[in-house]
């Protein structure tokens, strides 16, 4: 039998609806239910409900029988609603102003858990996705796989900084342009040279940046980058950080991603709609079902 909901009051509700609303308050409005306003409580409070009925008919249902959650996974769970709060101290408080202790908390946690264990067993009824589903749905959206012009980018970096004498702007400069000379005599010597002189993180990777888009880098990089040749090393080009030097070490044209590489993501894609439109049609019988028995009743 579902419990009485008091209207827009946390402190005398259920433990799993005080749960629900905590959670729901997380994600719709980034907030915990102390810090939401009388309009929000009240959205959050009626969403709780709906949820909290829901649930309830999951849980009675033949699909839930010898359901087990593992011990990691709860754990698992926990940890990563704790991490939405400054501290333990914090989070203990927000659980507290929502009439739980943690042991409630933990309990209405694996709740939680096991309807999303129940709803994967009913997902995997739902029918495997097959190679032609998958060509279809890559031929019938070519836009979803298309992909900009990229560029394979180094770059050495010397920062500027007048508290030290050879970071001020003259000085790094100056640094910049005996390396460019260095590297215009022996370009294979960029990734060494970055790494003993750059002053970016990335030199740890003798200065990679990785495959960049257009609108990745400071505007000034980024019209230096795409204006530049495969193998072709820049002049100095000045950012908010500093001087740098490129180095377009490949060019990757615009194109459409092959089928071969696409199936993989296309297959994942295709089957978690599969076993969602499953989870959902056999929600919507149980809805139906409830409703038939209260008429009959």
């Amino acid at each position: 039998m579902n419990a009485v909901i008091p209207d827009n009051n946390l402190s005398s509700v259920p433990n799993e609806l005080a749960y629900l609303s905590l959670r729901s308050a997380l994600n719709r409005y980034q907030k915990s239910t102390a810090e939401l306003s009388a309009e929000e409580l009240k959205v959050i409070l009626n969403e709780a409900r709906r949820q909290y009925r829901l649930e309830n008919l999951i849980l009675n249902a033949p699909e839930a029988h010898g359901v087990i959650v593992p011990g990691n996974r709860l754990e698992a769970a926990l940890q990563e609603v704790q991490t939405r709060y400054e501290d333990e101290s914090t989070f203990q408080e927000d659980i507290a102003r929502n009439g739980m202790n943690i042991q409630d908390f933990q309990r209405a946690l694996q709740r939680e858990l096991y309807i999303d264990t129940v709803l994967e067993r009913v997902g995997a009824r739902a029918a495997n996705i097959n190679e032609i589903d998958v060509d279809i749905y890559y031929y019938m959206h070519p836009e979803k796989f298309n992909v900009p012009e990229t560029r394979t980018v180094r770059h050495i970096l010397i920062t500027v900084n007048p508290d030290y004498p050879e970071n001020t702007y003259s000085a790094a400069r100056e640094r910049l342009l005996n390396l460019a000379t260095r590297l215009h005599r022996n370009l294979k010597r960029f990734g060494e040279l970055a790494q003993k002189y750059s002053e970016c993180p990335s030199a740890l990777q003798g200065g990679l940046l990785g495959k960049l888009p257009r609108g990745q880098l400071y505007s000034s990089l980024d019209e230096t980058l795409f204006s530049m040749k495969e193998s072709q090393l820049s002049a100095p080009v000045e950012s908010e950080l500093g001087f740098h030097l490129l180095y377009c070490e490949k060019i990757h044209p615009a194109g459409a991603v092959p089928l071969v590489e696409a199936r993989p993501k296309i297959l994942d894609l295709l089957q978690k709609r599969r076993r969602q439109i499953c989870q959902k049609s056999w929600i919507r019988q149980l809805q139906q079902q409830a409703t038939a028995n209260l008429e009959n009743a």
